[in-house]
């Protein structure tokens, strides 16, 4: 077969390795002296990925490496907001890390393994390629929340993290191992396969595979009830950190979970609708009710992370292209709102002191108006207020799973962002109508000011304007599913 291998369908992923590689000596030549080098390197890196992934856009869905690896329309546009996302984060912690004195090399040349991970997620084609780029995305993460080796606390989460971590990878691959012992293949086709000739809700064996894939990938996202390690992984990492683990690695768990319960067992989708239901369900209440009683900033957006995931298990499980796109929407948007909300918080950690309390946001407006009404425009768009890209798309959710036909999770969906909304609103009145605790002048580079700017941007351009991303996320799914 003259496709077999196809080198050029990963010329991606085989940059961003060699680059990720190149950086990693180049930390060790240089020393610390010339950290900024390595700095402008990972940057140019993931630049330079981005245009290779977006070259293959529009092209037909191709396979290579004998079915293991896949390019298609999802691929790219996940590609591209994973990397476009990672920059942003890079720009964001620098000045955190400098302050803190760990601007190290290891950060960029873990976050960029991370970030490959991730790439490779999106593109698997097979559970063993699944799974691989996981484990590089996890064994990343566990050591980047344990950066700060002399941090009691991130240590604490880093344990909790591998720990619980490496259950659900056991977990995702004890199903993923029951799926090939069933269909005797661990290509997805393979799999799709066989799901289509069982009656899925008989066959106790095949339940009890999903069952456990069906964990892992809650895990992943981080839905109740498989939520522990967030509120305390979220609190204990550097804030950095902490707004990678937030937004980039959602979008490889929603690709993960579209390939393994779409292109594998869409025959199969009555049995995992089931099994999503209550996953969403607590997830949207547990984590909106639960933020309320939340005075740490951080463990307030990991509870409010837990409810937005339940939103994207609402599109996935109306097991309709609507959904998948309302979904993919969705959970890049999210990426990108809160990817401000912890830039807020960097901006407010100063001096060495973390901003982890509600009560550092008091008086933010009359310290720093424009920092101020960037948070109110990322707190809103998290609460689905309009016209920001929250409320758009919160809607185009709840637009398919009433098409779908369950209109009470719709119901209680929007009965949840009611309940949401206040924790919000609280932050919003901490800035703007209380007294700033400390009168120190918050001032940050151009760059992160740009970023900061073109951000808040964003999350109103998508609001007002969502045709073109979600008409992105629409043509996507057609194609690649």
């Amino acid at each position: 077969m003259d496709s077999v291998m196809n080198f050029a369908l990963a010329t991606p992923e085989m940059f961003l390795l060699a680059a990720t590689c190149f950086i990693l000596l180049l930390d060790v030549f240089l020393g610390e002296k010339c950290r900024t080098i390595g700095y402008i390197a990972a940057l140019g890196a993931l630049l330079t990925t981005v245009f290779l992934v977006v070259s293959s856009y529009g092209a037909d869905k191709t396979e290579a490496f004998n079915g293991m690896f896949v390019s298609d329309n999802m691929s790219v546009v996940l590609k591209t907001s994973v990397l476009l996302i990672v920059m942003g984060i890079f720009v964001y912690a620098r000045p955190y890390l400098i302050d803190r004195k760990i601007f190290k090399g290891e950060f960029y040349s873990l976050s960029l393994f991370a970030t490959l991970g991730m790439l490779i997620m999106i593109s698997a084609n097979t559970m063993l390629v699944i799974y691989l780029g996981l484990e590089l995305l996890s064994l990343s993460l566990y050591a980047l929340v344990a950066f700060r080796r002399d941090d009691g606390r991130g240590s604490e989460a880093a344990m909790k993290y591998f720990v619980l971590g490496a259950i659900a990878s056991g977990m995702l691959l004890y199903g993923m191992s029951i799926l090939y012992g069933l269909s005797g293949s661990i290509d997805l086709k393979g799999v799709a396969s066989y799901v289509a000739s069982q009656d899925i809700m008989s066959n106790l064996v095949l339940l009890f595979g999903l069952t456990f894939i069906i964990v892992g990938l809650g895990f992943k996202f981080g839905v109740a009830p498989f939520h522990m390690w967030v509120p305390d992984v979220y609190q204990g990492s550097p804030t950095p950190i902490t707004m990678f683990l937030g937004s980039a690695p959602k979008l490889a768990a929603f690709a993960m979970t579209m390939r393994l319960l779409v292109s594998g067992m869409e025959f199969g989708s009555m049995g995992w609708q089931q099994m999503l239901i209550p996953l969403a369900v607590l997830s949207l209440v547990v984590g909106n009710i639960a933020a309320i009683a939340q005075t740490n900033i951080k463990r307030m957006l990991a509870y409010s992370t837990i409810s937005h995931m339940g939103f994207v298990l609402l599109g996935i499980l109306g097991a309709s292209e609507p959904g998948y796109s309302a979904a993919m929407f969705y959970v890049i948007t999210y990426a990108i709102t809160a990817l401000g909300g912890f830039a807020i918080i960097i901006i407010l950690s100063h001096s060495g002191v973390e901003a982890e309390n509600l009560d550092d946001l008091r008086g933010l407006n009359d310290r720093h108006p424009w920092y101020a009404f960037m948070m109110l425009l990322f707190m809103f768009s998290m609460a689905g207020v309009p016209p920001l890209v929250g409320f758009y798309a919160k809607l185009a959710i709840l637009q398919s799973v009433v098409q779908a036909g369950f209109v009470w999770l719709a119901v209680l969906a929007v009965v949840m962002s009611v309940v949401g909304a206040f924790y919000y609103l609280r932050a919003v009145k901490l800035m703007y109508f209380d007294k700033p605790i400390q009168d120190e002048l918050l001032r940050m580079g151009t760059g992160f000011n740009a970023l900061l700017t073109t951000n808040g941007f964003l999350v109103i351009a998508l609001g007002l304007f969502p045709g073109f991303l979600m008409a992105l996320c629409v043509e996507a799914i057609r194609v690649s599913l």
